[in-house]
Parts: structure tokens; sequence; C-alpha cells
């Protein structure tokens, strides 16, 4: 655990160094992205739908876009269909 830490550290020094960020910013930049790739598909799935739903987007809208998203999404995930898309947002 403690090598993590050391190598996020040295991240966030090196995102502070090349960007000129203050190493608080550089630090959040870093938790930002490291969460992004972390996110498992389910989590992906809820958070992007509830995002959709907020502006107003409908459901049969919503779970073709994320179908198409998941596809290009940095991790990968398997070919999910709408039916399986809305078991993992309502169980």
């Amino acid at each position: 655990m403690r090598e993590a830490t050391n190598q996020s550290d040295e991240l966030v020094e090196q995102v502070s160094r090349t960007t000129g960020l203050p190493l608080d910013d550089a630090r959040r930049v870093v938790a930002d992205v490291l969460a992004y790739f972390t996110e498992t598909t389910e989590e992906y799935v809820r958070r992007r739908h509830r995002e959709l739903q907020t502006y107003g987007a409908r459901n049969d809208e919503i779970f073709a876009r994320l179908g198409a998203e998941l596809r290009h999404w940095p991790v990968r995930s398997p070919e999910l269909s709408a039916r399986q898309l809305r078991r993992i947002v309502y169980g």
C-alpha cells in the first residue's frame, strides 16, 4: 500500500511541475483521474443514468446512449443490452 502512495505522490508532483498547478489542485486532478479509471461498469452506468436523467433524457434514449458510450469507455466492458443496463440501474 505504501508503494501506491509513493507512486501517487510522484504523480501529483509531476502533474504540479508540468502544469504549474499548486500541489493541492494537482492532488485533486490525480484523484479524479484515478477514480475515473477505477470506476466499475455498474458504477459508471448508474452515475451516467442519473446525469442523463437530470438533463431530461428518457430511459430508452439513456440506455441506447450508455450502450454506445461503453463501447468506447477506457476500461473495457462487456457489451450490455438495454435490458442488462436497466437491471444495473433498477436491480
